[in-house]
């Protein structure tokens, strides 16, 4: 690069930063379109709309069909958010909590009548219910003529496959029609017997009308048949506080970021931290480009994901320290350092990013919003690290910045340490640490406190709404009515919410007996004159189903097997596979031993905090064993295996060190500053990150050896 490609590249990278930085603050048009305050947030944030629905005919339901309806619906609300939650409440109705909606009329509008879907014959015999239905969606397709068309697909089930193959092989050449509440919604005509269990509804279709049929045809495919009984637009379950904490968290751990890596890095850091608020903006920016919804652990994830960020230019810019050490200038030092990180990178990447597409497709709920966030800062932090920081960082040295001095600090000589010899340490030390955390775990279910401090989205409780006879914002909530309630019903599990349009707060709380349930009763009606005959209750069930859980898990287990394959095929080793997937599971315990010690609640923001920590996790791994990889292509018979992997981790300390205090910083501040909720986010992390530090160092790389040399016999 010339000094004119370099001038023009530094006046490319500043107008980038300055429209992100105009588009994420003020936006376009009238709207504000692109900027941050349209970036849809959760019901944590900002609210969003409430349904209750009650089943039909049936006041005791079965509780089978009650969660297989409520599963289905979680499914079928995620169109509008990832992080809509459906839970049980009493016996038989079903509540629905949209967030970054405000208009409760258009939602049940469009979710329709939820039941009473069949397809009859032309003499009216039901040939297929909604419930032998699996998936219905709209699909682009092609005519005879190669003209787009829309098409409605259908995956039926097992049932479903052999009723509907007996139906279109005794009607064909005649319609079936799909009726839904009672009304013909198709009728298409049977051109062949469907014998497959997949079936195509076509006709002239746009696609807007092709999705409408495929909603209803899915939310007419639940078991049980609702009625709507109420609807309301609620409140955020936090305050202004909460948002503008965060946000002042992010800004001031983004300076400390961008002052480390400057002063350690000098003219790489700056063009790093550059690149790195070029990030920041994208991802913005791509919230509210793809409308994904926004929570507070979402806001908490975007700033690590700031310090995470930074990983890639870390090893790049550890690369370029190597190549000047060994006597390079800082032209060829910086061509070699990104030619050199760009496995290590690229592997660290693609393993969490394949980690992130499974969590997609396998997950729901909080998981599936996780994964699309996860995936977004993934592939964003890639762009900006490989693309961004080295036009910039060229740019410099071809505008004149080239003295020796401003690219590289001289590197003090690395204490030797044997990490390989000193393993059994290491290992004892982690075994002592988990064995005796999951004993506590065992004793606290033994003495009834039970295993961990679930929060009410995974055991629900009891909600209880009461007219408070004036506006309270949710800070004057948290200060006046929680403490009451919290020393009415002896928990610290307490949610509070508004309804908008009115004085109503709904108070969410553990599982209250009728005891108890009496004492709140009279201790807010003591504390704020409430009325006693307008306070209503009922049990709800949890907001992450069993189903839901069992996403998760299954999830995680799918990506740990794909994590392996990739490793195994990226590292010829299986060795390399096997020590990854056990120090991945070897930092995820010691969260959910620090769960279990701590007693913070178990939520929503757990499954965020130890999907994380697996990501981070692998990353970190990837580096160690990029090296030792590296080494191994040149090592001859007198090559010692045990030097080779204690020189790969002392090449790589320093970027481990770096990487995590980095990230540590970003979620310290966080920690200080946030409100409750953030800091029982926050607090978990520190800790992952710091037993991931420590697990990266000294625990992946001598497990490797010892499965090189002790456990597989060498070839």
């Amino acid at each position: 690069m010339n000094k004119k490609k370099g001038i023009l590249s530094l006046i490319l990278a500043f107008v980038i930063l300055g429209l992100l930085v105009f588009t994420t603050a003020v936006g376009f048009g009238k709207k504000g379109t692109g900027a941050a305050k349209n970036i849809k947030l959760g019901l944590d944030l900002a609210g969003g709309v409430s349904i209750t629905y009650e089943v039909k005919n049936d006041k005791h339901p079965s509780k089978e069909d009650m969660a297989d309806t409520i599963y289905k619906l979680q499914k079928r609300v995620e169109q509008y958010s990832t992080e809509a939650s459906v839970y049980q409440e009493g016996d038989n109705r079903i509540s629905i909590e949209i967030p970054g909606v405000t208009d409760a009329n258009k939602i049940l509008d469009e979710l329709g009548k939820p039941g009473s879907l069949e397809f009859k014959d032309e003499s009216g015999n039901v040939v297929l219910k909604g419930t032998d239905v699996k998936s219905a969606k709209a699909e682009t397709s092609q005519d005879d003529m190669k003209n787009k068309t829309y098409i409605v697909s259908l995956d039926l089930t097992k049932s479903g496959t052999t009723k509907f193959a007996t139906a279109t092989t005794a009607n064909k050449g005649k319609t079936i029609s799909i009726v839904y509440d009672g009304k013909v919604i198709s009728a298409p005509t049977v051109n062949d017997a469907i014998t497959g269990g997949q079936a195509q509804i076509t006709g002239d279709f746009t696609y807007k009308e092709a999705e409408d049929l495929a909603s209803s045809i899915r939310i007419g495919g639940l078991k049980l048949e609702l009625n709507e009984l109420q609807s309301n637009v609620v409140g955020a379950q936090l305050g202004s506080h909460a948002i503008s904490t965060s946000l002042e968290a992010g800004a001031i751990g983004l300076a400390l970021v961008f002052l480390f890596m400057c002063f350690v890095y000098l003219v790489p850091g700056l063009a790093s931290s550059l690149a790195l608020l070029i990030y920041v903006g994208l991802v913005l920016l791509t919230l509210n480009a793809f409308d994904l919804t926004l929570t507070l652990p979402g806001i908490a994830g975007i700033i690590l994901s700031i310090g995470m960020a930074v990983d890639a230019n870390v090893i790049i810019f550890a690369r370029v320290k190597e190549e000047m050490s060994a006597g390079k200038g800082p032209k060829v030092a910086l061509k070699e350092g990104f030619h050199k990180a760009m496995s290590a990178i690229v592997d660290g990447n693609v393993t969490t990013l394949i980690a992130a597409a499974v969590l997609w497709i396998k997950g729901s709920g909080t998981v599936k919003g996780f994964a699309q966030t996860l995936a977004i800062g993934i592939i964003i932090s890639m762009f900006t690290a490989l693309v961004i920081t080295r036009m910039i960082v060229y740019a410099f040295y071809a505008i004149g910045i080239r003295k020796p001095s401003l690219y590289f600090k001289p590197l003090k000589e690395k204490k030797s340490f044997n990490f390989v010899k000193h393993r059994k340490i290491f290992f004892t030390f982690s075994i002592i640490v988990m064995v005796a955390g999951f004993a506590f775990l065992g004793f606290n279910e033994a003495k009834g406190r039970g295993a961990f401090a679930y929060s009410l989205e995974f055991v629900g409780g009891t909600s209880t709404t009461v007219d408070m006879k004036k506006d309270y914002t949710i800070e004057q909530l948290d200060e006046k009515v929680v403490p009451v309630v919290r020393e009415a019903t002896n928990t610290k599990n307490i949610q509070v919410q508004k309804v908008a349009g009115g004085n109503s707060v709904v108070i969410k709380t553990t599982t209250l007996s009728l005891a108890k349930r009496e004492k709140l009763n009279s201790a807010l009606v003591k504390s704020f004159k409430v009325d006693k005959n307008k306070i209503t209750a009922e049990n709800i069930s949890s907001t992450i189903s069993s189903e839901m859980r069992g996403d998760a898990v299954t999830a995680l287990i799918i990506a740990a097997i794909f994590m392996l394959l990739y490793i195994w095929f990226r590292f010829k080793d299986i060795r390399f596979a096997s020590s990854a997937v056990i120090a991945l599971l070897h930092d995820v315990s010691i969260i959910i031993i620090f769960y279990a010690v701590s007693r913070i609640l178990v939520g929503g923001t757990f499954i965020a905090v130890v999907l994380t920590i697996v990501g981070y996790s692998i990353n970190a791994t990837i580096v160690i064993f990029d090296r030792i990889r590296e080494k191994l292509r040149v090592k001859n018979r007198n090559t010692d295996i045990e030097e080779l992997v204690n020189t790969s981790v002392a090449d790589t300390l320093t970027r481990s060190i770096y990487t995590n205090l980095t990230t540590f910083i970003m979620v310290a501040v966080l920690y200080i500053l946030g409100v409750k909720d953030i800091k029982e986010f926050a607090m978990p992390l520190m800790i992952g990150i710091a037993w991931g530090a420590y697990s990266s160092v000294f625990i992946t790389a001598p497990l490797w050896h010892w499965m090189r040399t002790k456990l597989v016999s060498k070839k």
